[in-house]
């Protein structure tokens, strides 16, 4: 499977939306146990994603489930283990203890481990670097609810930053940013998307399906880049390791990287 570019959201209590969030085109389906299902259905939504969860689907979907601190955390994760599923995206991640308390109840699993308050952007690197992380999410309304802040680029700036860094020390794909509530604003979505693009991020989540195909259409190069992606490679190719130029700037490792990126995202 390709890297994920988006992560769809369906609360946990709404079976009826599931398969339609499965057919929406969205890279990975987000089965929520947290914040968009209220405490008396939290029961009620376990049982209908152990229902419908089943091995052929359980690839391209994620579990939100409670945080460690949480009454219903340790029910979600006996849920998921009974029902064989290992992608559990957990929130509110701050130390490399919670992702072993979660792996040692699923073994394999991959973990989506978001980042949403300050504790949580110090810490990191740890949590970056803990075994059984697959990912980092960026939980920007969190955060800033977190930091008393409103969820603007000022102030989100500085843990995308650290957020994207992590990831990449830690060897990592790509961080995964925030929301965009805004769920008809097309160019809300898009400039969202394209400011964390600038830190590094490399996929986004998704509140509605309607946000999927705009966003997929973001992350794919525009044909002027996709041309000059092919002029490097070509000259590259043909330069046989020599020196060369192109567009009067010379062709070097990271430039020919560059490209041939350019060049993947445009098959994804």
């Amino acid at each position: 499977m390709n890297m994920p570019r988006s992560y769809l959201f369906v609360p946990g209590d709404r079976p009826e939306r599931f398969d339609k969030a499965a057919a929406s085109g969205a890279d990975v389906v987000v089965l929520d146990l947290e914040d968009a299902v209220a405490p008396k259905r939290k029961a009620l939504a376990r049982e209908a994603i152990a229902a419908w969860l089943t091995p052929a689907r359980a690839e391209r979907v994620a579990v939100r489930i409670n945080d460690v601190a949480a009454p219903g955390f340790h029910d979600d994760l006996a849920m998921l283990a009974a029902a064989g599923a290992t992608h559990v995206m957990l929130p509110k991640a701050e130390t490399a203890s919670q992702i072993a308390t979660v792996c040692a109840a699923l073994p394999g699993a991959q973990v989506l481990a978001l980042i949403e308050s300050a504790t949580g952007v110090v810490a990191v690197n740890e949590v970056a670097a803990a075994p059984g992380v697959s990912r980092l999410v960026f939980g920007t309304l969190d955060f800033a609810l977190d930091l008393g802040i409103a969820p603007e680029p000022a102030g989100l700036a500085h843990a995308a930053a650290c957020i994207a860094l992590a990831s990449r020390a830690a060897g990592l794909p790509a961080p995964v940013a925030g929301v965009t509530p805004e769920i008809h604003d097309e160019a809300r979505l898009l400039a969202d998307f394209a400011w964390a693009r600038a830190f590094g991020f490399g996929a986004k989540l998704c509140i509605h399906p309607q946000q999927v195909a705009p966003l997929h259409a973001a992350f794919r190069p525009t044909d002027a880049e996709l041309a000059w992606a092919q002029r490097v490679i070509a000259a590259a190719e043909a330069a046989r390791g020599a020196a060369v130029q192109v567009d009067g700037r010379m062709v070097d490792k990271p430039v020919l990287q560059r490209a041939l990126a350019l060049q993947a995202r445009a098959r994804h």
